[in-house]
């Protein structure tokens, strides 16, 4: 066992902002960083694989854990619950293994509360009308649920400023070269800077 313990990285935007893609780039080039799988209630799709996008859980074993104090941070979102467990995030960390977060502000201000040394990092829109825009061309929910994402964003960055670091996706490599950069120098000193 590593006596170094890895670091919490946790990425908050709203829909729209980015986070996913740069999740995907920044773990492309950090090998040695764990994405952390999220436990959910809603149906899985038929290209996910449980336990790899997600854990999928029935909603009477997820409620089970919320009793049993089993995540570090779960809501309901959209009619369905999602949380990360505690036990996959600290395994790892005990192992000096870093482990990437990627989930909404109010789960990312939960985890803060439980581990005061995670790295909260925070992709920002340009505007709101260049969000709304971004979510309007993904043409993925109907117009509900188009009002519903618009709405929680207006609330999400209501919280930006609680973040440790705030990135302004204005153009994709860019940022995510800021954020690859923040993260190698946090995790070369080998401490919270």
């Amino acid at each position: 066992m590593s006596e170094k313990k890895g670091k919490i990285f946790v990425i908050s935007s709203p829909s729209g902002g980015g986070k996913s893609t740069i999740v995907r780039k920044i773990l492309s080039e950090f090998p040695e960083i764990v994405f952390s799988v999220s436990a959910t209630t809603r149906p899985k799709r038929p290209d996910e694989i449980d336990g790899v996008h997600y854990f999928f859980l029935t909603e009477n074993h997820f409620l089970d854990k919320i009793k049993n104090d089993e995540f570090i941070e779960w809501e309901r979102f959209y009619d369905y619950y999602y949380g990360t467990l505690k036990t996959f995030v600290i395994d790892y960390i005990k192992n000096g293994k870093s482990v990437l977060l990627e989930i909404d502000v109010k789960g990312a201000l939960s985890v803060k509360k439980n581990f005061s040394d995670a790295v909260l990092i925070f992709i920002d829109v340009p505007s709101f009308e260049e969000l709304v825009i971004r979510l309007k061309k993904r043409k993925t929910e109907s117009q509900a649920d188009l009002q519903k994402r618009i709405d929680r964003a207006k609330m999400e960055l209501s919280y930006k400023d609680k973040f440790d670091y705030i990135f302004v996706n204005k153009d994709l490599e860019e940022v995510t070269s800021q954020i690859k950069s923040l993260i190698r120098e946090i995790l070369k000193k080998g401490e919270i800077v």
